[in-house]
């Protein structure tokens, strides 16, 4: 079999995840159950999966989608979750800048298959306020987070809101705000990959490395 792809985890010609990156992904180690203030992530944003997740994002690998929303649902499950227990899956969108230069938003392209998965809708019921980024920018200003603002129409439902992945929380919670204070009865956050909290001396050297590879991922 001829194959004109590559893994994005391990750039092995052939599927867009190999059998080996899946079984990583799906059995990651040293994950906690919740990143710190109660978001569920389904794997570490570090290694294999740090690796394919780059390439999700910065390599147009849309077809990873399908895969890392099983993940997230997975982790659900095993979080004690069921589809009853929510009226609607949302997302916290990227800014419009990153939307344009990628041609779609991730977390969108997530949260839609998660709804999909779970028999549930997915609707856009938030809206970020202005158009500056979260990555790139310093930990400290990242603390604080985008502004949204949601739709009327979340008055009374029970929301799971995704995100791509969880660095210092700032964004799902402003999200979660925008939602509450138009009325939903309920939110739990999700997200793919999470981070552990870091030294505000180390965020300088993590954004490199963040940088170096993603260079890495746009020479592929």
């Amino acid at each position: 079999m001829i194959f004109d792809s590559s893994c994005a985890g391990c750039g092995r010609q052939g599927p867009v995840l190999c059998r080996a990156c899946r079984f990583v992904l799906a059995a990651p180690a040293g994950l906690p159950a919740r990143h710190g203030d109660d978001v569920v992530a389904a794997v570490p944003f570090a290694g294999r999966a740090r690796d394919v997740l780059l390439g999700f994002k910065y390599g147009n690998r849309r077809q990873l989608a399908h895969h890392l929303a099983g993940l997230v649902v997975n982790r659900l499950v095993v979080e004690g979750f069921t589809a009853g227990d929510f009226d609607v899956v949302t997302w916290a969108p990227t800014s419009g800048r990153h939307r344009r230069r990628r041609g779609f938003d991730q977390a969108e392209v997530v949260a839609r298959r998660i709804a999909l998965q779970l028999g549930l809708p997915c609707k856009r019921l938030l809206e970020r306020e202005g158009h500056i980024a979260q990555t790139g920018r310093p930990r400290s200003e990242r603390l604080h987070g985008p502004r949204f603002r949601a739709s009327p129409a979340t008055r009374g439902r029970r929301v799971l809101l995704v995100d791509d992945v969880v660095t210092t929380g700032s964004t799902l919670r402003s999200a979660e705000a925008a939602l509450r204070q138009a009325g939903v009865s309920w939110v739990q956050r999700a997200a793919i990959a999470t981070t552990p909290a870091v030294p505000a001396a180390r965020s300088g050297r993590d954004e490199a490395e963040r940088r170096g590879a993603l260079r890495l991922v746009r020479a592929a």
